[in-house]
C-alpha cells in the first residue's frame, strides 16, 4: 500500500490531493492560496477519524468540523514561494496525523498544461523532461512556469518519490492534421510548432472513460462531445475514444468565452485595439487573458452566479451570459457535424456540474440533433446523472470531473512499469 500526491500548481496557488493507491481512496485534499503574499491561506480537509500527532496552537492555525463530518485545518500566514508552501503543507500533514512517514508517499503527479508535440502521454520527470517543460512556457505562460516550480519543489522535499508529469495537451495529440493546423504558411508549423494543442485533456479523458463505462459502449467505438465548463472552458469532440477536435488552440486562450479570457477574436482586431490603446504585446495579452470574457462584457464579475443573480436588471450581465451560451452551443453544434454520430454529450467542471441553466440552454439548442432534455433530472448539481429523456437519440450526462484521480492512476501505471 502506498500514497500518491496529485498536484496542480498555479502561479500563486497549489492544489493537492493525497490518495491511497491502488485503492484510489482520497485521504486528504486542500490548497495553498496567495503564495508570495503576507496573507497566504493554507486549507487541508481530511477525515474525522484522524488524530493529530501534536496539538496545533492557535498561532499555527485552526481546526474545525466540516458539514460532511470531516475536519478542516486552515491557517493564514506569510508564504514567500512554492518551496515554502510545500514545506509547510507537508509539515502540517505530519502534525495533523495524516502522514506518519513521508516515505509513504511513493509518487507525486503534476498537472502540466502544455506538453507541445513532445509529450503524447504522461512521463516520469527527468532533467530533460523538466527542461522541455521550461521551453514550452511560451505555449502556456500562465501555467507552465508554475507547474515547473511545483515539480522542482516536490523533487527537493520528497526526493525518494517518483515524479510524473501529466500533460493537459497529451490527450489531444490524436487530433488529425486538418483539425490541429491553422491556415498559416506551413513553414510556421514546421519551424515553431504553430498549431492547436488544446487543454483540459486530463478532464476530458476522465469523463470520456466514465461516460463510455456508464453507457456500456466500448471506448474504441465511443463518440462524444465533452464540455469542460469552468473559469477556463473548452469543448472537445471525441471520436472512437480519442480526441478529434477541441476548442482551445495554441494556448488556452482560444475558443469559448471564459471567465476572464476572450476566446476566439479576429487577430486584426487585436492589432487595431493595441495600436489605438498604445498597448505592448504583453499588455494586450493581459487584457485578453485577465480582463475579457464574462468579466469584460459584464463589467462587473467573472462569476456566472453573480451574473445570473442580476441579469434581469443588468443588460451587460445578461449579454455576457448569452454570449457564453452562444459560444458553447456553436462549438457543440459544429462538433455534431464533424462527428456525424454522437453517443453522448458530457457536462463537467464548475459550471458544467453545477449550473442547470447552462446545461438546459445548450441541450435545448441541440434538439435538431435529437437531444431531448429531462428538466427534472437536470436540476441536480454535482452528481453523476443522465439529464436527457429515454427517447433522446444522444445521452446527456453530468459527470463530475476527477483530474486528480487520473493523475494518480498515471503515476501508479508509470511506477509499476518504469
Amino acid at each position: 500500500m502506498s500514497k500518491t500526491m496529485a498536484v496542480n500548481a498555479g502561479s500563486s496557488s497549489l492544489k493537492f490531493q493525497l490518495l491511497e493507491m491502488p485503492e484510489e481512496k482520497v485521504i486528504t485534499q486542500g490548497m495553498v492560496e496567495r503564495i508570495g503574499m503576507p496573507d497566504a491561506v493554507i486549507t487541508i480537509k481530511y477525515g474525522a477519524d484522524i488524530e493529530p500527532v501534536r496539538l496545533i496552537g492557535a498561532e499555527e492555525g485552526q481546526i474545525s468540523l466540516t458539514k460532511n463530518g470531516g475536519q478542516k485545518y486552515e491557517h493564514v500566514l506569510a508564504i514567500k514561494d512554492h518551496h515554502e508552501a510545500i514545506d509547510i503543507m507537508l509539515q502540517r500533514l505530519s502534525d495533523l496525523g495524516i502522514i506518519k512517514d513521508f516515505q509513504e508517499i511513493t509518487g507525486v503527479g503534476h498537472r502540466v498544461v502544455a506538453g507541445g508535440e513532445w509529450f503524447n502521454q504522461s512521463v516520469v520527470v527527468t532533467d530533460e523532461v523538466l527542461a522541455k517543460i521550461d521551453r514550452l512556457a511560451a505555449y502556456a505562460p500562465l501555467h507552465n512556469p508554475a507547474n515547473a516550480m511545483g515539480i522542482r519543489a516536490f523533487q527537493k522535499l520528497l526526493p525518494h518519490a517518483i515524479s510524473v508529469a501529466v500533460f493537459d495537451t497529451s490527450f489531444h495529440q490524436t487530433m488529425p492534421e486538418k483539425n490541429y493546423l491553422y491556415s498559416l504558411p506551413y513553414e510556421y508549423y514546421a519551424r515553431y510548432g504553430a498549431r492547436k494543442y488544446g487543454a483540459h485533456g486530463t478532464s476530458h479523458r476522465y469523463v470520456m472513460e466514465r461516460a463510455a463505462e456508464k453507457l456500456g459502449i466500448p471506448l474504441k467505438e465511443f463518440n462524444a462531445i465533452s464540455l469542460h465548463l469552468g473559469a477556463g472552458a473548452s469543448v472537445t469532440a471525441i471520436k472512437n475514444g480519442k480526441s478529434y477536435d477541441t476548442s482551445m488552440g495554441f494556448t488556452p486562450l482560444a475558443g469559448l468565452t471564459m471567465a476572464t479570457r476572450s476566446g476566439d477574436v479576429d487577430p486584426s482586431l487585436i492589432y487595431y485595439i493595441q495600436e489605438r490603446e498604445g498597448l505592448s504585446n504583453e499588455e494586450m495579452l493581459k487584457v485578453l487573458n485577465t480582463k475579457s470574457g464574462l468579466l469584460g462584457i459584464s463589467t462587473i464579475s467573472s462569476d456566472m452566479r453573480d451574473l445570473e443573480d442580476v441579469q434581469e436588471t443588468n443588460i451587460h450581465a445578461k449579454l455576457a451570459l448569452d454570449m457564453f451560451y452562444d459560444r458553447v452551443i456553436r462549438y457543440a453544434g459544429q462538433y455534431f457535424a464533424e462527428l456525424g454520430r454522437v453517443d453522448a454529450i458530457i457536462f463537467t467542471a464548475g459550471i458544467g456540474e453545477n449550473d442547470p441553466v447552462t446545461r438546459a440552454k445548450v441541450l435545448n439548442a441541440l434538439q435538431f440533433a435529437g437531444v431531448v432534455l429531462d428538466e427534472t433530472a437536470n436540476n441536480v448539481r454535482g452528481k453523476e446523472t443522465v439529464i436527457t429523456k429515454p427517447e433522446s437519440t444522444v445521452t446527456g450526462l453530468l459527470i463530475p470531473t476527477n483530474e486528480e484521480l487520473m493523475i494518480a492512476r498515471d503515476v501508479e501505471h508509470l511506477k509499476n512499469n518504469s
